[in-house]
């Protein structure tokens, strides 16, 4: 599913157009982010949901991510391309948190609130969709870019598997479909760093261009 969009030969950052609008764009992301962190980290505390507790999280990385992309939005290639890297580090990190908390909570057998699970998931779903079509414009830019594309594009397809989760715990009373859905972010989250690591490397060899060799670049 997340490789039908990764497959593209990304343009130059010269050929970027319309900075300004992205930047705007970039705020609201920011902004909306920040704020489905503090209404999921509440939502999966009550109702127990791993899922909902991976999404608040994924939520909290994407408005860091926002700001960072913000503050190396003018800066030079190699520039941008070490904060895709940042980038890319925590959303390693992010999926990897996820399979230990998922753990956590199948070692505990704590059965979570489908009925919260799914009104907040719908929820988190409409606001990323907004934001992902917002930025559907920028999704073959720089790493940079290319990660918060990702990262939002991503966080909708979560969305609708922590819906599904819902269902699946209401119907059958267990905590496996939300423990499923979790370690399904977690490895969207540590693919889609791998690839945003990938294409930042590259971007730093290339921008190396001046008689220095890429292992040699801090």
């Amino acid at each position: 599913m997340s490789a039908h969009c990764c497959e593209h030969d990304t343009p130059k950052p010269a050929a970027l157009t319309n900075l300004p609008r992205y930047r705007r764009i970039l705020w609201i992301a920011m902004l909306v982010n920040a704020a489905m962190l503090v209404v999921e980290l509440a939502a999966g505390y009550r109702s127990g949901s791993v899922s909902l507790l991976a999404d608040a999280i994924d939520f909290g990385g994407d408005a860091l991510n926002y700001g960072v992309s913000l503050a190396v939005l003018s800066a030079a290639l190699a520039w941008r391309a070490r904060a895709a890297m940042l980038k890319a580090f925590s959303m390693v990190a992010f999926g990897l948190f996820v399979l230990g908390r998922a753990l956590w909570s199948l070692w505990s057998g704590q059965v979570p609130e489908a009925m919260t699970m799914g009104l907040v998931g719908a929820l988190a779903l409409t606001a990323n969709l907004a934001v992902a079509w917002m930025l559907y414009a920028f999704r073959e830019g720089d790493a940079n870019m290319r990660s918060v594309w990702l990262c939002t594009r991503n966080d909708a397809i979560g969305n609708i598997a922590v819906m599904l989760a819902a269902l699946g715990v209401f119907g059958t009373g267990t905590a496996w479909p939300d423990l499923l859905v979790a370690m399904l972010m977690a490895a969207l989250a540590v693919r889609g760093g791998w690839q945003v690591w990938r294409q930042a490397r590259g971007e730093l060899g290339a921008d190396d261009g001046h008689g220095h060799q890429p292992g040699h670049s801090h």
